[in-house]
């Protein structure tokens, strides 16, 4: 019995702490309650605050704003094969060797900008008991300056020139097998001069239309002998590039447009194209058309693979499409890097 009263007491004891706790938990509304907080005993003291200036040496940055973006690419590619005397699969000794430098400078300011852009390309073929030939021969160099009209208009003024390096021939067999050339074109012989003003609509940084309302062409063909040397090895459709016989110089007037692109089509990929349209106001049949088209793709830090083609039409040198393509592997080396 005496441990039966015990266990009552422990029960009861429990409940009621069970109680207690219930009761410490209920929530007190202490919106209508009066509290006051009491005021620090401790003294307090506000004093004047002094500052003191701390003498700061400006810094002076010597940099300049550089508006000129520039970029030059030199390359150079290299074929070759030989054959033993004994090879029976056919084939002949060539050495082939090309050098490309490709220079673009551009300056942008407040809606004013400035490019120019020079292409110097030559290449030359040596085939074995043969004489060497030209691959490709190219001088061109353009300017333009422009002022910007809108988002996507500008007025522009350009001038271009064109020629080549080497001499150019044109090559045949007589009756006994033996290889005969006759001169073609030189250096000069021909040249193009362009002068154009107009408008230009350049929607992004990749492509651009250059509308010539105002344009003005010198065709130069400063060697005279052309007419006479071509007559006697009896090429008959040599007309001297549109210059008079015996002239050095034709000077047109036309309407010209020239499209360019330029852009990274896929990672290594670089895809440029360049097509002129120039109609001569004063011959309207003579419209002279120009495709140039370049596919490069980036091997590594320093090797390209690039597949390039050019179509021509040009009356004043042919009555027929003129067409070139290359394919090349080689070195190239751009600045800066």
């Amino acid at each position: 019995m005496k441990g039966l009263y015990i266990g009552l007491i422990f029960v009861f004891a429990f409940v009621t702490g069970l109680q207690a706790q219930e009761i410490d938990t209920v929530p007190i509304n202490t919106n209508d309650l009066n509290l006051r907080l009491k005021r620090s005993p401790l003294p307090s003291r506000m004093g004047n605050l002094e500052y003191k200036p701390i003498q700061l040496m400006p810094v002076v940055i010597d940099a300049k704003v550089n508006y000129w973006n520039t970029r030059t690419s030199v390359g150079i590619n290299l074929n070759q094969a030989a054959f033993s005397n004994n090879w029976t699969g056919g084939g002949v000794n060539s050495l082939a060797l090309t050098g490309l430098i490709n220079h673009r400078a551009e300056y942008s300011r407040e809606g004013y900008s400035y490019i120019s852009e020079l292409i110097l390309n030559y290449g030359k073929v040596r085939n074995k008991n043969q004489s060497e030939k030209k691959t490709v021969d190219r001088i061109f160099w353009d300017n333009k300056a422009a002022i910007q009209l809108s988002k996507n208009w500008y007025f522009f003024g350009s001038l271009s020139f064109e020629s080549q390096f080497d001499n150019g021939y044109r090559f045949y067999n007589d009756g006994n097998g033996n290889e005969l050339r006759n001169l073609l074109s030189r250096f000069m012989s021909p040249g193009y001069l362009t002068e154009s003003i107009g408008f230009e609509y350049k929607p992004s940084k990749y492509f651009s239309t250059r509308i010539g309302t105002g344009t003005a062409r010198q065709t130069f063909v400063l060697d005279t002998s052309l007419v006479r040397l071509n007559a006697a090895a009896g090429n008959t459709s040599f007309n001297n590039y549109g210059v008079p016989a015996g002239a050095t110089f034709k000077n047109e007037l036309a309407f010209q447009v020239v499209s360019n692109f330029d852009k990274e089509i896929a990672k290594n990929l670089n895809l440029k194209a360049r097509y002129m349209v120039f109609i001569p106001y004063d011959q309207l049949d003579y419209t002279n058309h120009r495709l140039d088209v370049e596919l490069r793709a980036k091997v590594n830090k320093f090797m390209n693979v690039t597949v390039t083609g050019v179509g021509l039409y040009d009356k004043n040198t042919t009555d027929k499409i003129q067409a070139s393509q290359t394919l090349a592997l080689g070195m190239v080396f751009m600045f800066p890097r």
